[in-house]
């Protein structure tokens, strides 16, 4: 799944407030410390989503490669043709203090050299 995620790093962000949701698409970072794993990302101040990251449950969602395959390949033909890839992860959100954020920009920085 990890390697999914690295392969596949632009991913949906979903919260909620109240009853309603919020999602943004955006480029995705994970990275494991220790038995736990981080999923961060770079949001516009302008993208109201981040305030509602008060250690609430967020869904992430991953998406792969997607293709119509034909019913034929299966012995009855009243099956979905559809073949994709998706992974939704789990978690709470958060925002990074001032350290957090120089740890992560440091990694982006490794990973872009």
């Amino acid at each position: 799944m990890l390697e999914f995620m690295k392969e596949n790093s632009f991913g949906t962000i979903v919260t909620v407030q109240g009853n309603k949701p919020n999602v943004t698409d955006v480029p995705l970072k994970v990275h494991k410390q220790e038995d736990d794993f981080y999923i961060t990302n770079h949001m516009e101040i302008n993208n109201s989503q981040w305030k509602t990251f008060e250690d609430h449950n967020v869904l992430v969602i991953y998406q792969g490669s997607d293709r119509d395959i034909s019913s034929s390949w299966y012995e009855h033909e009243n099956v979905p043709t559809w073949n994709y890839q998706a992974l939704h992860v789990y978690g709470k959100d958060g925002i990074l203090n001032d350290q957090e954020l120089e740890e992560d920009l440091k990694l982006l920085l490794k990973r872009l050299c």
